[in-house]
């Protein structure tokens, strides 16, 4: 019996011993980057003359690890691998394969700080948002072990006379795990883990930019003694190996999060049944938002206004549930603006090694472009009142927290994803704007509203239609278990991970019905 779950505590750099315990750790990991990886399929490894690079966002020219270059053929022999293993692996009792997530949850505990140093090199993390990664996968671990426990006793049904009726859930088969990059560590491992203690096999791609600490992960796995084939690790191109993942006709779930473009994309191939299928796919699809926190009159500015700035430049914009919004009546819009400004002016962005940065450099060349584009075009649409600037890609991809006022709701930078560190300040002429601008976008994933009219916050949770709202809080940090996390609309299909009913989608029901005399 496991005892009750508890989320995993961040660690407090400001003590002077974690601080020590962190710089060893930048220092060890220093010394394995540059590494050559191999792809795993079943029990073999495989490495390829083609390979390409992971590189440190903050510093372009360091390699964090080279991998293959796969193809279809890979993620074809990856599947098959997958298949074979799954008639073994379905068999295994629940609480076996909960053993497993236990142990993974201790394994990276145990290498908590190795881990986040990794995410500071590989997706220029700081301190705190790589330890913040850690310690949501140690959560996911821990929390869905506990749920695989109480679904494997079934679901309650009423009792008929002479019958003996039971509904159990059961996997469903091979399923196609495709992380984002941007909690390379906690969404990776959140969604194979959930996969894996549901009974079914996994074929992990990780993103392109971010495969080195899943590399990392799968060695944990494996160093566990999870059974070959039931987790396959392959690498290359997701419109190339990604997609055949999802199209091959014994693929049965789909595991996506990222952008709206790959994850609308996935949903319309995931839909097409290829000969041999014998089933409907089902996907799994976290997409991301376009963010909005509400501040009228009544509200705690100074509360605010720190809640919008965390929630908006934390690991630079690149969250799906990061505040790209503030929508702020105009009896209180300067002054919120004015303490916004103020606030992420103190914004320290700089090498994430370093223990002072809160900022370090967006992920590669193609989001540096497009956020300077979207600055541009936020320059056109309103006015830029912070930031702007923006490093040459050599010194690294470092765009300097932005915020743009006067933005109106129905224009680009009101209405399309940036994913980094650029904020749109727009004012409403009341409260019931305010939410009508909220909700005024095709995505519908967090949102929040400061006040203190108790009636305008009961009206937020009956009409701000995202699938995570906050009150009086930043609208990012969601925690296994406390707030289970997905969206509406284009948001995806609101999956809520860290949730009660998350491995539900990872399994099929089945009633089983015997005559008893």
């Amino acid at each position: 019996m496991l005892p009750e779950f508890r989320n995993e505590p961040f660690t407090d750099f400001d003590d002077p011993e974690n601080a020590r315990r962190m710089e060893e750790a930048l220092d060890r990991v220093r010394g394995e980057l540059g590494r050559t990886y191999p792809m795993v399929i079943g029990a073999k490894e495989e490495k390829l003359a083609d390979t390409f690079d992971s590189v440190n966002p903050a510093e372009p020219l360091q390699v964090i690890g080279r991998f293959p270059n796969g193809g279809a053929e890979h993620a074809d022999r990856a599947i098959e691998a997958a298949e074979g293993a799954f008639e073994s692996w379905r068999r295994v009792p629940a609480a076996e394969r909960a053993r497993y997530l236990v142990d993974a949850a201790a394994a990276m505990r145990e290498r908590k700080f190795d881990l986040a140093a990794l995410m500071v090199f590989e997706v220029s993390k700081s301190w705190a948002e790589a330890d913040g990664d850690v310690a949501e996968a140690i959560d996911f671990a821990e929390y869905y072990a506990r749920q695989m426990l109480r679904l494997a006793e079934g679901a309650e049904t009423s009792e008929w006379p002479g019958e003996d009726n039971r509904m159990v859930y059961i996997p469903l088969g091979v399923t196609a795990v495709i992380p984002p990059w941007n909690f390379p560590l906690a969404i990776m491992a959140g969604m194979t883990l959930a996969a894996l203690v549901a009974g079914n096999t996994v074929v992990l791609k990780p993103a392109e930019q971010a495969p080195t600490i899943a590399a990392w992960f799968v060695d944990i796995m494996r160093e566990l003694g999870l059974p070959d084939g039931v987790l396959n690790f392959v690498t290359g191109p997701g419109e190339v190996v990604g997609e055949r993942m999802v199209d091959h006709p014994r693929t049965r779930v789909v595991a996506f999060t990222g952008s709206k473009a790959v994850g609308t994309r996935i949903y319309e191939r995931a839909a097409r049944v290829h000969p041999g299928q014998k089933w409907l796919k089902r996907a799994v699809l976290e997409m991301g938002g376009k963010d909005a926190l509400v501040v009228d009159e009544t509200a705690d500015l100074d509360a605010a206004a720190a809640s919008i700035v965390a929630s908006a430049f934390g690991f630079q914009g690149q969250k799906c549930s990061a505040c790209s919004r503030a929508i702020l009546v105009e009896d209180v819009y300067d002054e919120v603006a004015e303490k916004v400004v103020s606030r992420a002016r103190e914004l320290r962005v700089g090498d994430p090694s370093n223990a002072g940065s809160f900022m370090g450099a967006v992920i590669d060349d193609e989001a540096f472009e497009k956020i300077k584009g979207y600055i541009a075009i936020g320059k056109e649409e309103g006015r830029l009142l912070l930031g702007g600037d923006a490093t040459e890609p050599s010194d690294g991809y470092f765009v300097e927290p932005t915020v743009i006022g006067e933005v109106a709701p129905d224009a680009r930078l009101a209405q399309e994803e940036v994913f980094g560190p650029v904020l749109a300040l727009i004012k409403a002429a009341d409260y019931e704007d305010a939410l009508r601008i909220a909700n005024s976008t095709e995505f519908g994933l967090t949102g929040g509203v400061f006040s203190d009219d108790r009636d305008r916050l009961e009206r937020a949770r009956e009409d701000f239609h995202v699938g995570n709202l906050y009150l009086n809080r930043k609208i990012t940090g969601a925690l296994v278990g406390v707030q289970p996390f997905g969206g509406f609309n284009m948001s995806g299909t609101d999956s809520k991970a860290g949730g009660p009913d998350y491995l539900l989608l990872f399994t099929q029901p089945k009633t089983i019905s015997e005559r008893v005399d």
